[in-house]
């Protein structure tokens, strides 16, 4: 299989940074970390199941402290940070970090580390045999693959919740530098440099994977996402393919509102994704799945059936999941009541039906508003609104409908206030 590491640039602050005898041996140490660290692990059509299998590490200078046995739980307080992103032979996109055993965990560890060692003879052997790890987990899994579908990411960088982490990736190295700046090791003249060659370089990378993974999506499903508005999102992307002839009735509903791409992709995409698994077996791997009663769980229509797998019987001794998993942001929209299950049926049966009056009704039912706001939001589609995540929407939908026609905000301060006002307290 044909395997890359995508790097930073090389930058004239390296050779700076990395002298040690202007710098000392810790921050020139962390340097060399910092610049020969992967910034994306990729693997190009790794079985005929996938296009592309992209594991995005974050970036550590402990590893070879994390590989020892008796710091388990560093590793995987680590591995919270790691990005494992699939295509499929049909273009749709996975978030497969929830599947990342320990033992995978350990394993990329093991390989980072020697990679920084620059230990090449069998780095890329190495490389391959992780893959063939990730590889034999998907074969595993395959009946569980729908509920992995990408509901989340953006591949814009420097957006909320793109798929570029930037917080998680160099904490060691920008804490050194710092602590570097501060005891006056460095001067501000350099330290402004390496922040500066930071931001460019870490952009630069990430549009690099950004524009591998375009280029491995459906690029029919990809061209209507970016004529939506709604950006680069993955969740509304699957949207979007698993909709078969109704691709156009959801590409008007999401161009009309984007500001309610998190919201449709969350809370459509899981049913769609109900028919890609249509008989979940019924053995511990499940209990964590989602299930509604609803009649949006129904079969999906033919122009995707033809992406139904065939099902087979999880081997006994595969490995599960680490228990099962309480998750908070649907708790927090209220995303999993009977109400909100029911009214997500009836609005994907609307769009799907290009039904703008009922979409419009639907809406205004699950989020307990007025017709007329959502009315008013589908006809002005005010970009200053953002795509708040699903937990905020309740709360700003509310808080408009309190408001006059004269109080409506009118520029993007106000909407950036009114925004702050509808975070719950608790959140702050």
């Amino acid at each position: 299989m044909e395997f890359e590491a995508l790097l930073i640039d090389d930058a004239p602050v390296d050779d700076d940074l990395q002298d040690t005898g202007n710098v000392g041996p810790e921050l020139a140490h962390l340097a060399g970390v910092y610049r020969r660290s992967p910034r994306a692990l990729v693997w190009h059509r790794p079985s005929p199941d996938w296009r592309l299998l992209v594991l995005l590490p974050p970036l550590a200078s402990r590893l070879s402290l994390m590989a020892n046995p008796i710091f388990a739980q560093l590793t995987r307080a680590w591995g919270l940070h790691v990005r494992f992103v699939g295509v499929d032979r049909d273009g749709l996109a996975y978030d497969f970090r929830n599947l990342l055993a320990d033992h995978t965990l350990r394993l990329l560890v093991e390989l980072l580390d020697a990679e920084l060692a620059d230990d090449r003879p069998v780095l890329d052997a190495l490389f391959a045999s992780m893959a063939g790890e990730m590889l034999t987990l998907l074969e595993l899994r395959r009946q569980g693959w729908g509920r992995h579908l990408d509901v989340e990411h953006r591949l814009e960088p420097g957006l909320p919740a793109t798929l570029f982490a930037r917080e998680s990736r160099y904490p060691d190295f920008l804490a050194m530098l710092r602590a570097a700046l501060r005891d006056e090791v460095i001067d501000a003249t350099l330290y402004g440099r390496a922040l500066r060659s930071i931001d460019a370089r870490e952009l630069r990378a990430e549009q690099r994977i950004a524009a591998l993974l375009a280029g491995a999506l459906d690029a029919q499903a990809l061209e209507r996402l970016r004529h939506t508005g709604a950006g680069l999102h993955l969740g509304c992307y699957n949207w979007l393919l698993l909709g078969g002839r109704h691709a156009a009735g959801r590409a008007h509903v999401l161009g009309r509102l984007p500001w309610l791409a998190a919201f449709l992709a969350e809370t459509l995409v899981p049913s769609d994704a109900a028919a890609l698994t249509p008989e979940a077996p019924a053995d511990p791997e499940d209990h964590g799945a989602s299930k509604s009663t609803d009649a949006a769980a129904q079969p999906i229509d033919a122009a995707v059936a033809h992406r139904v797998r065939p099902q087979r019987q999880r081997p006994t001794d595969a490995p599960g999941p680490r228990g099962d998993t309480l998750d908070l942001r649907a708790l927090a929209a209220r995303s999993a009541t009977a109400h909100s299950l029911h009214w997500a049926g009836v609005l994907r049966r609307a769009i799907d039906a290009g039904q703008d009056r009922a979409v419009i009704e639907a809406l205004a039912q699950r989020f307990a508003v007025s017709d007329n706001l959502i009315r008013r939001l589908w006809r002005e589609a005010p970009a200053a609104l953002g795509q708040p995540p699903t937990w905020h929407l309740r709360q700003v939908l509310r808080q408009l409908e309190l408001l006059t026609p004269r109080d409506w905000p009118r520029s993007e301060t106000q909407w950036r206030e009114l925004l702050a006002r509808c975070v719950p307290t608790e959140a702050h």
